[in-house]
């Protein structure tokens, strides 16, 4: 009898306590499902990682359903998980793969989000006196940022509260830091902090950290913060959903915000490019019932990626991006040469760092005060900037 397997996908933490909320979510849906073989793995920080599940997955069932445990469809949804399964297809040819849906904008979200606030809050004569902050962890993909948005517009209507506005804890703007500065003019009597995030870990702690200097300068004002979203039955809910959606065959990853695609905003440069290439692999692999589109782009001489995770952003990474195409553009080599924004790359309390492609070069600790000595000496001149260097790929 043909064997199907449920692999729920998340994301990863150095903080094991992170870990072993997300795995306790995933023994309550193996517990749910018992007809399936349902199983985990890791995007990165932990183990086991995507590759490695997808393999043990494929050897024990005929069919392996891939639920991504994320929030919104952004980086890793759009890139890791399809290119990882394109390399498993190609390794268990008579295996059938599929992806579903992340946690994304559901009724149940918005109300998990509800939940956790009225746990924080108390009565509705209270509410109607709360400013209530959402935190999201911000992402580099504006489609995302936007899901997010939209999400907390939908927990917020018809609620009660006096405000509800979202805010990011990194990656964009606008920062919770500036955000809840800006809501304190409006002298609310009270600000609730909802963080919208999975688990527990280092955001939460960066968080409370941040709300811990506000109360210091603004100690009339009553602020508080809600539990993340964590394992609760409104979220087992939605991956409940996501699951039987991609076991019927109607969850296709989303294409058409794709940044790389159609152009967005103030970022319309991101369309085509060497980054293109990962997605039109992912086109390739989930999107065989659309038709093909292409992505043209001239070729470029280098790619340089620069991380603007959240430790990197807050150490300036950020303005260091800005720096390097300023310096680029001055110079008049901003076509040959690209500078791009990546998800963390590893090297957490070390950064901002930097790659050089196809130097295959890696630096640390780069100032935004460095950009026109890398531009110049690196870029321009193909000069090893000795002091930054981190690392030579071979």
């Amino acid at each position: 009898m043909p064997r199907t397997g449920i692999l729920i996908v998340g994301h990863g933490s150095r903080e094991q306590a992170s870990n072993l909320e997300f795995e306790q979510l995933v023994a309550q849906v193996r517990a749910q499902l018992p007809e399936f073989d349902v199983q985990h793995s890791y995007v990165e920080l932990a183990a086991p990682s995507l590759a490695d599940g997808l393999d043990a997955m494929a050897r024990c069932n005929d069919r392996v359903v891939v639920i991504p445990c994320f929030l919104f469809t952004a980086g890793h949804v759009k890139n890791d998980i399809p290119l990882a399964l394109a390399t498993a297809r190609t390794r268990f040819p008579r295996v059938r793969f599929e992806a579903g849906r992340v946690l994304g904008v559901h009724p149940a979200m918005a109300e998990l989000v509800f939940r956790r606030a009225s746990e924080a809050c108390g009565t509705e004569d209270d509410a109607k006196r709360t400013a209530v902050v959402v935190v999201g962890r911000g992402a580099s993909d504006p489609d995302a940022n936007g899901d997010f948005c939209k999400l907390v517009r939908l927990f917020g209507e018809g609620r009660g509260f006096g405000w509800v506005v979202p805010s990011f804890i990194g990656i964009t703007r606008p920062l919770f830091e500036e955000t809840i500065e800006l809501i304190s003019r409006a002298r609310p009597e009270r600000i609730l902090v909802v963080p919208y995030l999975l688990f527990g870990g280092r955001l939460v702690a960066r968080l409370e950290e941040q709300i811990r200097e506000f109360g210091n300068r603004y100690p009339w004002i009553k602020t508080r913060l809600a539990a993340h979203l964590g394992v609760h039955p409104k979220l087992f809910e939605v991956i409940d959903d996501r699951i039987q959606e991609a076991l019927g065959g109607q969850a296709p990853l989303p294409c058409d915000n794709c940044q790389y695609r159609v152009p967005v905003g103030a970022i319309a440069e991101n369309v085509g490019g060497l980054r293109a290439l990962l997605w039109s692999a992912r086109h390739m692999e989930t999107h065989s019932q659309a038709m093909p589109h292409l992505h043209a782009h001239q070729g470029m001489r280098k790619h340089v990626l620069v991380c603007g995770n959240v430790d990197c952003a807050s150490r300036g990474s950020i303005a260091l991006i800005a720096g390097l195409r300023r310096a680029l553009k001055r110079i008049g080599r901003e076509r040959e040469i690209k500078i791009t924004k990546t998800s963390c790359m590893g090297r957490c309390g070390e950064g901002p760092t930097v790659t050089v492609y196809p130097d295959g070069v890696w630096y640390r600790g780069v100032n935004p005060a460095d950009a026109n000595e890398l531009v110049d000496q690196h870029l321009v001149r193909d000069r090893l900037v000795a002091r930054l260097i981190d690392g030579i790929m071979q």
